[in-house]
């Protein structure tokens, strides 16, 4: 019987571990970050996408790279989606038209950045 207790703290940390980026808060958010210039390649790492808001010209390819271990990720935009969460590997997106792409992890509710698109 007293294994049974033994066992259970190291899949309580697991859990821990894994819906530590479930909770509330900003988590990265990024929603109201000003956009980064010059920079194609956004992290998907510690929960939170870096930088959360980026600025690019028409026809600019952005690729996320999943960085997080134990913890899946993904990027969904309107009209757009990296599949299923994982936790490697890279996703691009070009982004042809002018405008705002916000874009989130369906994994982690807080988790949230911004693609900003500029006339070419």
């Amino acid at each position: 019987m007293r294994r049974l207790p033994a066992l259970l703290v190291p899949l309580a940390l697991a859990a821990a571990i894994v819906l530590a980026g479930c909770g509330g808060g900003d988590g990265g958010g990024g929603a109201a970050a000003p956009p980064v210039v010059g920079v194609t390649q956004v992290d998907a790492k510690d929960n939170r996408f870096t930088p959360p808001a980026i600025q690019v010209p028409a026809g600019t390819a952005v690729t996320w790279t999943f960085k997080d271990g134990l913890v899946p990720h993904d990027v969904t935009g309107e009209g757009w989606s990296s599949g299923d969460p994982r936790r490697k590997g890279g996703f691009t997106h070009t982004f042809d038209q002018a405008g705002t792409y916000p874009y989130r992890c369906t994994v982690h509710d807080g988790m949230r950045g911004r693609v900003v698109v500029t006339g070419s």
